[in-house]
């Protein structure tokens, strides 16, 4: 039977940045690994992030999205089925970060899955410096996130002090019992991921998964969340940077918790991951003219109107 992890974690968590180092341990290990990318939006940034990883011995898959939740659940099923047929050691799978955990455990106890795969690790990516303002909805859906994880790993600790990721936790655990889940976290992983170590990686790789009940809050239909997509936005990179920090302090477009995407700017390509207290810009081979804002209740039409702006002369570091 093929082993398969899922790696959770609510959006901007650091999924991807993880999946690439425990992607590498894993073949390092030997092991033939395929990366499942399953979001719901039609074009998939982090796929594009970790292409460079596609070899003899690692696969890159993706469920297609632009659908709805029953016909994105059939894809997630039958490209799950196709990919048993390949010979893999692990699956990985990385979901949105919207994604509902159940669907993870209901779908590998159908046939032909329960077959075919074993549930191995589910592992949940957590910010360090986590928001203490979070929607409820937002904390619902952390909360489905944690209940049942092996592991919870908390990413870029190094940049927060003790007193911060004591906050982290305590939010973790009032998370938890909103939704009636009596697991209460008390030990994490809290480790600079430049310095994890082989035993920090066997540990993670044999976290496995808990069975906790909580009460699901919210629906996958109807959640508040958005995605949504903006392309061939025409404009430099300086603007976009400065676009997408104004977003996150316009109460007229929702509450925008993330901005992602691709940029050109003089033939080169860069990634742009945006949140409220940051900005990041990174050259990158390959990209798509795309830009993804993911939040709640976000209005098109007022985050058109910030695209649509131009900001020529001011720059941005």
């Amino acid at each position: 039977m093929t082993k398969v992890d899922l790696i959770t974690g609510f959006l901007g968590s650091g999924k991807t940045t993880f999946i690439r180092k425990y992607v590498k341990y894993l073949l390092d290990k030997g092991e033939k690994v395929c990366i499942l990318e399953n979001d719901y939006g039609a074009i998939n940034v982090d796929m594009m992030l970790l292409s460079d990883l596609e070899g003899d011995n690692c696969g890159l898959e993706m469920v297609a999205g632009g659908c709805d939740y029953d016909c994105h659940r059939r894809r997630f099923k039958t490209k799950l089925i196709t990919m048993a047929m390949l010979g893999y050691n692990r699956v990985i799978i990385e979901p949105s970060g919207i994604f509902d955990v159940d669907e993870f455990f209901d779908i590998l106890h159908e046939e032909p899955l329960d077959r075919l795969y074993e549930i191995g690790n589910v592992i949940a990516i957590v910010k360090a410096d986590l928001e203490e303002d979070m929607s409820l909805e937002a904390d619902y859906m952390l909360a489905s996130q944690l209940a049942e994880a092996g592991m919870v790993v908390l990413s870029r600790t190094q940049e927060v002090s003790k007193k911060q990721l004591e906050k982290t936790v305590a939010h973790i655990n009032d998370a938890l019992k909103k939704v009636k889940c009596n697991r209460i976290y008390n030990d994490l992983l809290a480790v600079n991921w430049d310095e994890l170590t082989k035993a920090d990686y066997e540990m993670i790789e044999n976290s496995g998964y808990k069975t906790y009940s909580y009460e699901k809050k919210i629906s996958m239909d109807d959640n508040g969340f958005d995605a949504l997509f903006f392309m061939n936005l025409d404009m430099d990179l300086n603007d976009i940077k400065i676009a997408a920090k104004k977003l996150f302090f316009n109460s007229g477009v929702g509450k925008v918790i993330r901005v992602k995407g691709f940029a050109k700017d003089n033939d080169n390509w860069y990634e742009i991951n945006a949140t409220e207290k940051e900005i990041s810009v990174n050259p990158i081979a390959h990209g798509q003219d795309v830009i993804i804002v993911i939040g709640e209740d976000l209005d098109r039409k007022e985050i058109d109107k910030c695209f649509s702006a131009r900001f020529s002369t001011i720059k941005t570091s």
